[in-house]
């Protein structure tokens, strides 16, 4: 069984409730998910490990948030292995698993999506939000929809995408092998997300390992030790006009740093690359004083959504870059390639996909605003993923 767990992961993009040892049964979880949304939650509708960790009234409280808004309730449909519960005005996506005794072991929320009459739809519910926002569409380089596409905006951590191509580029040139290890240098520990920045100095890691937890977790020490192991110059390659490019570790150390911040801000790009290795020899600041610098968002990377999608779409023949899917559903296309990025004023999502057919598509959505929904937004770019998934226009 894996240990409880009640998060938003990236910002709202996926509610766990618990997850636990369960089998599928079909037609009997597809009536329990319509009665999770039509009937008074019982707690005997759970496993006795599930309501250990989430209580029966919480679970009501949190369907009660997702589906309040989207009027009356018309049905179960099955999606993929999964299901959707359909509202009036929305769906709400819905994991969920049964024990032997046909409890509740498993149940696994995404945040609601709108019903999108077409993705002109999209595009338009998009345009209404504060802030400076991007919707980009493409089917086989050509756009479906196009919001400000050309734009940079900030996107966190979704510039990780052009440390993957410089990554893949270093492999097909014989540069480097995935096999490649090197040891967990302590100059390049980062803050999270991740997990690396908590293990030990000296252990090895391979290529392929380091850019696997970059893509499939957001790791920002694998990503500062492969911008290191590659190069800074080979990556700014694929960075646009982000050179000098910006490790995590300096982006971290800038943002909580107001004097070096001014100085980032007013520098030359010459005087900029003196000021990465600066603040890439300070200590990392604490958690505390870099959430008291933030939403802090001029010192970021910029991407325009377009530029994003030739990343992704550069990364689309790579499994690792599908590893995590995001909002897609792997089992309706033939390939994934996935990157987001999450922060205070700061919103992505990117995702690179091929159809049977030979298609391939892009989806680059950008938000940032002072108070960003995340709901909303997550909602509004699974209802497109959705509608490509199921008409391929």
């Amino acid at each position: 069984m894996k240990p409880a767990r009640a998060w938003w992961a990236l910002g709202g993009l996926v509610l766990l409730l618990a997850w636990g040892g369960a089998v599928r049964a079909g037609a009997a979880e597809e009536a329990r998910v319509e009665a999770l949304f039509t009937q008074k939650i019982e707690s005997s509708w759970f496993a006795p490990g599930f309501l250990a960790k989430v209580p029966a009234a919480q679970v009501a409280a949190i369907v009660q948030q997702l589906s309040g808004s989207l009027g009356t309730f018309e049905g179960v449909r099955p999606e993929g292995a999964d299901y959707v519960a359909v509202f009036e005005r929305g769906e709400v996506p819905v994991s969920l698993s049964l024990d032997a005794q046909g409890r509740i072991a498993g149940l696994f929320f995404r945040p609601p999506r709108p019903r999108l009459a077409s993705l002109a739809e999209a595009k338009k519910r998009m345009a209404a939000w504060p802030g400076a926002k991007q919707l980009l569409v493409l089917k086989d380089g050509e756009p479906l929809v196009q919001l400000e596409g050309e734009r940079r905006l900030a996107v966190g951590s979704a510039f990780k995408l052009s440390v993957l191509a410089a990554v893949l580029d270093a492999v097909e040139s014989g540069a480097l092998a995935w096999d490649r290890t090197v040891k967990l240098n302590e100059d390049y520990r980062s803050l999270p997300s991740g997990r690396l920045q908590d293990w030990p100095a000296g252990t090895p890691l391979t290529l392929a390992d380091l850019a696997g937890r970059m893509m499939a977790e957001s790791d920002n020490t694998a990503t500062d030790h492969l911008i290191h192991l590659l190069g800074r110059e080979r990556v700014e390659v694929y960075a646009y006009e982000n050179v000098p490019l910006l490790t995590t570790r300096a982006a971290f150390v800038l943002k909580a740093n107001s004097e070096l911040r001014r100085r980032w801000l007013e520098a030359s790009r010459a005087e900029r690359r003196r000021l990465v290795a600066q603040a890439e020899a300070r200590p990392l600041p604490s958690l505390a004083g870099l959430m008291a610098a933030l939403p802090e968002t001029e010192v970021e990377w910029f991407y325009s959504a377009r530029e994003l999608c030739e990343l992704a779409l550069r990364a689309l023949d790579t499994p690792l870059a599908g590893i995590n899917p995001g909002l897609a559903r792997r089992d309706a296309w033939k390939q994934v390639a996935f990157k987001g990025g999450s922060e205070p004023g700061v919103l992505n999502l990117t995702t690179a996909l091929a159809g049977e057919g030979g298609s391939r598509y892009c989806v680059a959505a950008t938000w940032n605003a002072a108070d960003l929904d995340e709901n909303a937004f997550y909602g509004l770019y699974g209802a497109v993923l959705e509608r490509l998934a199921r008409e391929r226009p």
